[in-house]
This record gives C-alpha cells, sequence and structure tokens, in this order.
C-alpha cells in the first residue's frame, strides 16, 4: 500500500511539473486571475475583475469545523457569521418586543416560548439559498468555480485537491488569497477540542444547545451570549480579561453591563483549565478566578470557545513561494496595495496582517484591488474611519477613534468630548431601563473642533452610525454637526444635540424632548 502511494505521490508530481513547464514554454497562464477563498472579499473581487472581460477562477473549499460543521460558498460571514448571527439577533429581539408588547395594548397569551429548530432552520435554509445565489452569480459572469482545496505550487501554480483527492492544476497571472479566519481552539486546554464547539458550529445545530458558557470576550462572544439569552437559554460569559478589546473601554463597559441586567451570567477575571464530559452527558468545566485565587466547577450542556481567530494558511504552502507573513499572527503582510512579498500574489480580508477583520472592507478592497489590475484605476483602499456595530441586545456601533486612541494620539488637554445619556422613546411605555443608553463623541480641541470618533449604545445602532460615518469620513466637525437638524422623535436626533463635556463635570443625562 505504501509502494503505491509513493508511486501516486511521484506521478502526481510529475503531473504538477508537466503543467508548470507548458505554462513556461507557452509564456501563458490558464487564467488572467485566480482568486483562493469564496467569502466577501475574495467573490467581490473576481466578480469585478470578471466584469473587464477578464479570465477569473474561483478556489474555495471549506475544511469541516473539528465536530464536522461543514457549509456552502460564500464564506464566514454568510454561513458562520454576520447573516446568521443578525438573524438569531433578531429572534433575540422579537422576544424583548413580546414583553414590551403588553405594555402597548397587546393581549400575549401565555407562555411564550421559543422552538431553536425552528428559527435555526429557517436561518440554515436562508444560508443555503446564499449559497446557491453565489453560483449562480458567478456562473452569470463567466467566473470558473472549484470546489477545491489549494495550495502553491510556484508563484502562477495551484495545485487543488477535491475532497475525493482529486487533483487538478491552475495557472494564473495574478493569484489573490483571500482564505479569511476560522475560530481558535485552547488545545491546551485539556478537552477543549474533543467536547467544545465554536461559532463555526452554533449556526447549524439543530438542536437547542440549551445552558451555554461561552469563553472569550471579543464581540462574536457577547454577540452569541446576548441572543441565546434573549432566546431565553440559560448563558454564561466567561472573561480572562477586559470585553471588546480594541474598542472604546468605556462603551464595553456599559454593553456588559446591559447584559448582565438581562440575564447573561458573567465570570470575570477567570480561565478554564479543564472540560469533561459526565455519563450523563452534562460537561463539567473546571476554571481558575485570578482574583480570588479559587478553583471552582460547574456543569453545561454546551461549551462555545470565541477566543479569536486565526488565518487560514496552513495548507496554502506560503513558505514555498516566498509570501511573507507575521511570525506571531501568522497573517499575510501586505502593503497598501494589498500585495505581498511576491509580485502578482495579493491577499485580501482577514488574513492580512493590520486590516479590520469585517466583511464591508474585504468587499471594497477585494473590488478595489480588481480595478487596479485590470480597469486602470489607481485607488486604494483606505481604511481610516471604517464604521462597525457589536450587534449585543443593547447594540453598539461606533466609527472612528475611541477616547483611549485619541487621547493617545493627540493627548488628553487636546481632546473634548461631548457626551449623554439618552432614553429612547420606545422604552417608555414599556418601562425599560435606559441607564446604558449612552452617545459620546470625540473631537479635537481646535477652533473646528473635528470629530475624531463617534460611539453610540441604544437601539438599532448600525442603522444611526451608518449614516453619521459619511460626514466623519467627509472631515465633519462639531459645529458643522450642531447645525444639522435632528429627526424627531428618534435615537439618532440625540447626536445632533450633544452639548455637555466630560470635562464639564455637568450631568450628561437628557432630560424632556
Amino acid at each position: 500500500m505504501a509502494t503505491l502511494w509513493r508511486r501516486r505521490e511521484r506521478l502526481l508530481g510529475v503531473s504538477g511539473r508537466l503543467c508548470r513547464t507548458v505554462r513556461a514554454l507557452s509564456g501563458k497562464n490558464e487564467y488572467d486571475l485566480l482568486v483562493i477563498g469564496g467569502g466577501s472579499g475574495g467573490l467581490a473581487c473576481a466578480k469585478e475583475a470578471a466584469q473587464f472581460g477578464r479570465k477569473v477562477a474561483v478556489l474555495d473549499y471549506v475544511e469541516p469545523s473539528p465536530q464536522g460543521t461543514k457549509w456552502g460558498l460564500g464564506g464566514t460571514c454568510v454561513n458562520v457569521g454576520c447573516i446568521p448571527k443578525k438573524l438569531m439577533h433578531q429572534a433575540a429581539l422579537l422576544g424583548s418586543a413580546l414583553k414590551d408588547a403588553q405594555h402597548y395594548g397587546w393581549n400575549i397569551a401565555q407562555p411564550v416560548h421559543h422552538t431553536w429548530s425552528v428559527m435555526a432552520q429557517a436561518v440554515q435554509n436562508y444560508v443555503k439559498s446564499l449559497n446557491w445565489g453565489h453560483r449562480v452569480q458567478l456562473q452569470d459572469k463567466k467566473v470558473k468555480y472549484f470546489n477545491m482545496k489549494g495550495s502553491f505550487s510556484d508563484p502562477h501554480t495551484i495545485r487543488g485537491l477535491t475532497k475525493g483527492g482529486k487533483e487538478t492544476i491552475v495557472t494564473a497571472e495574478n493569484i489573490v488569497i483571500a482564505t479569511g479566519g476560522r475560530p481558535k481552539y485552547p488545545t491546551h486546554i485539556a478537552g477543549a477540542l474533543a467536547y467544545g464547539i465554536t461559532s463555526d458550529d452554533l449556526f447549524w445545530l439543530k438542536e437547542s444547545p440549551g445552558k451555554t458558557l461561552v469563553v472569550g470576550a471579543s464581540y462574536v462572544s457577547l454577540e452569541c451570549a446576548g441572543f441565546l439569552t434573549g432566546i431565553g437559554l440559560d448563558t454564561t460569559v466567561m472573561m480572562r480579561s477586559i470585553p471588546l478589546r480594541g474598542f472604546d473601554q468605556q462603551m464595553a463597559s456599559l454593553v456588559t453591563e446591559h447584559m448582565e441586567c438581562y440575564g447573561t451570567k458573567f465570570l470575570k477575571r477567570c480561565f478554564p483549565t479543564k472540560v469533561e464530559k459526565l455519563e450523563s452527558n452534562k460537561l463539567q468545566v473546571t476554571w481558575k478566578n485570578t482574583d480570588l485565587g479559587t478553583e471552582e466547577t460547574d456543569c453545561f450542556d454546551t461549551v462555545m470557545w470565541a477566543v479569536g481567530r486565526a488565518p487560514d494558511v496552513k495548507t496554502l504552502n506560503l513558505d514555498a513561494v516566498g509570501v511573507k507573513t507575521n511570525s506571531e499572527t501568522g497573517k499575510i503582510i501586505v502593503d497598501a496595495s494589498e500585495a505581498t512579498s511576491v509580485p502578482h500574489i495579493y491577499a485580501i480580508g482577514d488574513i492580512t496582517e493590520g486590516r479590520p477583520e469585517l466583511t464591508p472592507t474585504a468587499i471594497a478592497a477585494g473590488k478595489l484591488l480588481a480595478r487596479r489590475l485590470f480597469g486602470q484605476s489607481s485607488e486604494l483602499m483606505d481604511y481610516d474611519n471604517v464604521p462597525t456595530t457589536v450587534f449585543t441586545p443593547l447594540e453598539y456601533g461606533c466609527v472612528g477613534l475611541s477616547e483611549e486612541a485619541a487621547v493617545q494620539c493627540y493627548g488628553s488637554d487636546n481632546i473634548e468630548v461631548y457626551h449623554a445619556y439618552y432614553k429612547p422613546l420606545e422604552f417608555t411605555v414599556a418601562e425599560r431601563d435606559a441607564t446604558q443608553c449612552y452617545i459620546k463623541m470625540v473631537c479635537l480641541r481646535e477652533r473646528e473642533q473635528r470629530i475624531l470618533g463617534l460611539h453610540f449604545i441604544g437601539p438599532n445602532a448600525g442603522e444611526v452610525i451608518q449614516g453619521f460615518a459619511l460626514g466623519i469620513k467627509c472631515g465633519a466637525t462639531y459645529p458643522q454637526l450642531m447645525k444639522t437638524v435632528g429627526i424627531h422623535p428618534t435615537c439618532a436626533e440625540e447626536i445632533t444635540k450633544l452639548h455637555i463635556t466630560k470635562r464639564s463635570g455637568l450631568d450628561a443625562t437628557v432630560t424632556g424632548c
């Protein structure tokens, strides 16, 4: 058997060398552009390049998660990220709306309960429709789709392997790496890999995860814990240090405070040391509390790891062709034009060093790269003032610098922070607590008072920040914002009325209309 395998490997090697030899002799590549990775950024780049009449191919393969979960074309956002996350977040919001409805005169039959399988099936069906839609779009734009795992044979040649082990050699003049990232497992913790799941699995569960421990303090952790609590599940978040690292920390604290008020439990300054499966099929988790110096245990139905993501580069064989990566993060090093250390090989999206891990930035970067390669454009992607939102039960949207980053860049004496605690009108009749509904605008202390950052916690934060992001991208100033007439009665209008500064020490609570 071993002899047969070695013979097969030699034949495959000869096949690859012959293909590369033919390409070298002819001086031609099969494709003008090959994109490795069928996520948002890769698909956007491929489809944009095809618009210029170029011969384009996409190579995409989903390695099943350690728990065996797999999905179709479209990448993280479509299958195990933004889309299913927002839909399950909506499910939780509807649960809150049902409670509010009674205050508005609706007679809600009791008891109201949530059925995971109905929600999951609906979400998964929608995701599958998006998978199919992406395949149709590629076909319509004459982009060749290879459902294969790819690795570099030389700087212009990719060796693709199907699930069954069939090999295809693809050559291209330009290659874009857009393979994104996958959730990390803390493999140093006993039982973590054997018994835990990640966000790659959560959205494809057919049955309720039940009592759940979410380990981590990232936006993925808090978003998932938030909607699990919202649909009525006993949910605990274990945080080793600070929540939402990289975001404004005052806002992050308000987000977690709200989650605690609405039922999510938090184990702060704790880290797990062991996960064991009991005869009852419950998972017993042991952890240490660094503040108290104690060791504690509890049992859960599901343990979900949300401790960060790692670039999906292991099988690409990047070292063989000289593509440089960051030795610590594993991410690909690129310049302002998304070019790697190898001419004609580019990288976009979550896999690149120093870029925001956001779907819209990957899409924009992919389109602009295609235009530079084939459309005589010189426009580079601008990564400044990119808006984003954390879809926790009370949403947190932001654009620009955090207060900490602004102080670090300009010094505290040169920063003015306008802020307000407000109460959404829809919270009043329902008598909902609005303690954590807060707005903060970070400005330069100068005559024009340019806005450096805007932070908003409240309903529909993503919709609110998306509108203001344009002004801030265009260099809006505080006086210009004060001349903007608000739409009444909305939460967003409170931004146009900000007038209390932190420096003043005055009460920032909004009273009246």
